[in-house]
């Protein structure tokens, strides 16, 4: 395993210390409201202080992007972005899906990822070229090559509601075309299963980097497919993104695209 990769899941492990110790005392946690239907506790700016602790004292030349400070350090070929808690909503409410979301890109490209879950204990990583990991095991794609069969996950809209109508039309389709969708609430996690295999697919719009970027790089290493709307691999600017097994992917970027709004031609 590549050393970074292990500096990036030790920080993971120290920010579920911090997420776990406080899920047992849920009704003590002071909540904020960002923007509408957009959380923040203590908890995820202490998991964020525990992450960015670990990555300073390994790599104080590099720069960091996280949910809850922004952008700092110096400017670097070595970026990190970092969701501490993907799931503050769930995490609110004791739903057992949320997770720490920790990447590195080199000069711009995706090149480690950890998606670990601290309920379950199941740590998900990639380094670039070399797969895609659950727990030491390595994972991919889905076989699965109809799209009737394929079990999907999605976000729906919450920050941003001008595009809900669009949506709702992808959503509409999709349901009776697959086996399902799932909407669990934590985009990193849904990514992660996409690698895994458990879901065949998942797309959402509206989303930030720090939700996306370690899940995608395990899709990528899991031989899956990413894209923004036009197919095109633009996501982490326009928070877009369609990913899935190869054939899945295919037969599900076509009907998004058929829906998305001329204001969304990313």
């Amino acid at each position: 395993m590549h050393p970074t990769l292990n500096i990036a899941i030790k920080a993971a492990r120290r920010a579920a210390t911090v997420i776990n110790r406080a899920s047992t005392q849920l009704d003590l946690l002071t909540v904020q409201s960002k923007s509408p239907n957009d959380f923040v506790t203590e908890v995820d700016h202490a998991a964020e202080k525990a992450i960015i602790e670990v990555l300073r004292d390994a790599f104080p030349g590099h720069g960091i992007l996280a949910e809850e400070s922004g952008e700092t350090g110096p400017e670097s070929e070595f970026n990190w972005i970092i969701d501490p808690l993907d799931g503050t909503t769930n995490f609110i409410h004791g739903f057992p899906q949320y997770a720490v979301s920790i990447a590195q890109t080199r000069n711009g490209v995706l090149e480690h990822a950890v998606v670990y879950d601290p309920t379950s204990n199941e740590m998900f990583t990639a380094s670039r070229g070399s797969g895609a990991f659950l727990n030491d095991r390595r994972i991919r794609v889905s076989r699965r090559t109809r799209l009737n069969e394929a079990l999907l996950g999605t976000g729906f809209p919450f920050r941003q509601f001008d595009n809900v109508d669009a949506y709702l039309g992808m959503f509409r389709e999709l349901t009776q075309k697959t086996a399902g969708i799932r909407r669990p609430g934590a985009a990193s996690l849904d990514l992660a299963y996409v690698a895994a295999g458990r879901l065949d697919g998942f797309w959402e719009m509206g989303l930030s980097p720090w939700d996306m970027a370690a899940g995608v790089l395990l899709i990528q290493e899991a031989g899956g497919l990413v894209s923004d709307l036009s197919g095109e691999g633009n996501f982490m600017t326009t928070g877009n993104v369609v990913a899935g097994s190869p054939k899945i992917f295919g037969q599900l970027l076509p009907i998004i695209q058929s829906y998305r709004p001329a204001s969304m031609q990313a």
